[in-house]
């Protein structure tokens, strides 16, 4: 199979536009379009679909796609190990990652990324809404828990350690808690998949931390959210360090039983799917966020 005919292929899928992407490759708008039918008579299946008006890939086109890729990948990084060049960074990136993370740490370094790799373009999904990585085609994701799936791989972008936080406000009204047992007392804030998590102490000693419905005044499944609501008031919440470095530093909000942290070895793991390349495109991503973010985390700063 023509390796060319699949990079001008993967090419018109991305830009759904067969005259541009052959016009990257240099080639002429009739020689591409002959090129793409001269691959799908190949494969036996019809992958763009063309009008006059646009250019939409096909339901067989999508399930050749990640395969096509695969192979571009393959071809590049043995060409490279052979001393031919080296495997250039070049495609889009399907990129995921908790908004609140994204919005502070990620997205003000995306005008620096994309200076430096002008073949790449990113597609971005933020959310804090679980997702499946292969199930969505993702190139790379960000999490925050270790893997559970053997098809996928994980570097450790950075460690992270929750703490508990309140409003001054709050503190003033409601007073500061003394220990975890204080904690009864007081109004609560959890994420929605939030269970009983563990307290420990600088001297090692544990206590549990839950939010019965009695004390657990939001429930939320967002973490700026969540850093807001403290910071309006409405009670004690935990947080990932990251997320409320600044408002720590600020004084809007200010730590609630500072000698405890809650234990539940979260990180931060750069996750991608497990094949036998990892491509040029997103080892470039992965050494770009670990160079800005996981070399000298910002929040410890």
């Amino acid at each position: 199979m023509d390796t060319d005919s699949l990079r001008l292929f993967v090419r018109a899928a991305e830009k759904l536009n067969i005259s541009a992407a052959g016009r990257d490759l240099g080639l002429a708008p009739a020689v591409a379009s002959a090129r793409l039918a001269r691959l799908e008579h190949e494969v036996g299946a019809q992958l763009l679909h063309r009008s006059t008006r646009k250019v939409s890939i096909s339901i067989e086109g999508e399930e050749f796609l990640p395969f096509a890729r695969e192979i571009l990948a393959q071809r590049d990084a043995a060409m490279a190990a052979l001393g031919h060049g080296r495997a250039q960074a070049e495609g889009t990136i399907r990129f995921a990652a908790s908004s609140t993370f994204a919005q502070l740490y990620v997205a003000p370094l995306l005008p620096e990324f994309l200076a430096h790799n002008p073949g790449l373009r990113l597609d971005l999904r933020f959310s804090d809404t679980p997702f499946d990585l292969l199930e969505g085609s993702f190139d790379l994701a960000l999490r925050n828990s270790a893997l559970d799936d053997s098809s996928l791989k994980a570097r450790k972008l950075a460690e992270v350690r929750g703490v508990l936080c309140a409003s001054p406000d709050y503190l003033a009204r409601r007073g500061t808690p003394a220990s975890p047992a204080d904690l009864a007392d007081h109004d609560l804030l959890a994420f929605r998949s939030m269970g009983t998590r563990t307290l420990i102490s600088s001297r090692g000693e544990k206590a549990e931390f839950a939010c019965p419905e009695e004390n657990c005044r939001v429930v939320i499944d967002d973490g700026a959210s969540m850093r807001f609501a403290a910071i309006a008031g409405l009670g004690i919440s935990p947080h990932a360090d990251w997320n409320v470095e600044q408002a720590l530093r600020d004084g809007t909000l200010c730590r609630v039983l500072p000698e405890w942290h809650v234990q539940d070895n979260t990180a931060l793991w750069l996750v991608y799917p497990k094949t036998n390349v990892l491509t040029a495109k997103v080892r470039v991503l992965i050494d770009f966020l670990v160079e800005k973010i996981g070399r000298d985390p910002p929040w410890l700063q």
